[in-house]
Formats: structure tokens, sequence, C-alpha cells
């Protein structure tokens, strides 16, 4: 027998590692200010970002002997709560409940509520990119995610991400410059089909594409 053949195989290697209770929980304690900062982007609510958090996180450590030691948490938890976001839409969608639940969590806030206005403006931008170029722009942008984790957590390949981000930024540059960023207001009923109506058959599109 070959040195080689005595080797102990590494976590990740045909075996399932887990880790301790005491490591999970400081590993997730970790990605909690990535989580929040994710779920705000997807929701533009500050509130609706809190409670997907914390939904997460009863989620990922219910499925803690399942998360194999050596690889990505914040990756892992990033897949929870972007699966969890895309179910209160669809759910939001099928109730009816448009314009209280809906808005709040797709529309970013005004200006006023504690946000910038270039940030407003920035949010406001987004809503103009396809779902899955915001997504994209999000993760890898906002998020600082690799492309490969990127595509991990949408279920995509590799190129499909660097090709939406690269459309995404050059989309959102054209939005940003020639002046055609509309009001918050105008989002909410243009032509007699609220713009909420694109962006949630995207959502619901995108989900059934997952499953």
């Amino acid at each position: 027998m070959t040195d080689s053949d005595k080797r102990e195989p590494k976590p990740g290697e045909g075996e399932h590692v887990a880790l301790s209770d005491p490591e999970f929980k400081d590993q997730l304690a970790l990605v909690i200010p990535h989580l929040r900062a994710f779920g705000r982007s997807l929701s533009g609510n500050r509130d609706v970002a809190d409670d997907l958090v914390q939904e997460t996180l009863m989620k990922a450590w219910a499925a803690r002997k399942r998360f194999q030691a050596g690889t990505n948490m914040r990756a892992w938890t990033f897949i929870i709560l972007r699966n969890l976001y895309l179910s209160q839409m669809r759910r939001a969608r099928f109730k009816g409940e448009w314009d209280d639940l809906v808005a709040d969590r797709i529309l970013a806030a005004p200006a006023s509520q504690d946000r910038h206005v270039e940030l407003g403006d920035m949010q406001r931008a987004l809503l103009h990119l396809p779902q899955p170029q915001r997504e994209a722009l999000i993760l890898v942008g906002a998020g600082g995610f690799a492309y490969e984790e990127a595509a991990e957590i949408c279920g995509v390949a590799v190129g499909t991400i660097k090709s939406r981000v690269a459309r995404g930024r050059v989309a959102l540059e054209t939005i940003l410059t020639d002046g055609s960023l509309s009001s918050r207001r105008d989002y909410e009923n243009v032509g007699g089909r609220s713009a909420l109506d694109t962006i949630m058959g995207e959502v619901d599109d995108l989900s059934r594409d997952r499953g």
C-alpha cells in the first residue's frame, strides 16, 4: 500500500463532514451582515429584509447537519434567502396583495427615508433591468460574490452570469446618464400596466426555471 493509499480523505472528498454546533453558529454569525445587505438589495425594505434574514437563519440552523464543512457559508445562506424571497413574491402575487405587500418589497423607499437620492436613483434604475440582470448585479456588484459563486446561487453557468453583469452594467449606465430615469410614482402605473406586473412575471418565470 502506498502513502497515497493511506492518505486520509479531505472534507468534501466522498464524505460529508458537518461542523459542530458551536462552529456552525460562529460561521453563521459572520454572514448576518451580508445577509441583511442582500435582503435589502432584493426587497428594498429594511423590515422585510430583517424578516427574510431571520427566517434564513432559522432554516440554516435546522439544516446545519447538511452543511459541508469547508464550503462557502455565505453562498449557502444566500441561496436560502433568495429562495425564501422568490417564494414570498409568488405567494404575494397569488393573494393579490400588490399595493401593500409587493410594492413595499420591490420598490425602493423614498430618498427621505434614510436613503441618499443617488441610492434611490440606482434602485429605480435597477427596476428597468430584466430580473436576471438585476439579480446578477446585486450579487456580483453589491454582494461581492465571485462569478462562480453567483452562478451557483442562481443555478446558471458562469458565462451566463458574466453576460448578465456586463449587459446590466451597460444598461444601468445608459439609464443613469441619458435622463430617462422616471420618478418612483411612474413605476406604479404606466400605460394601464403596473411595472410590478412585469417584474413579478420575471420572478415567476425564474422560479419556474429553478423548479
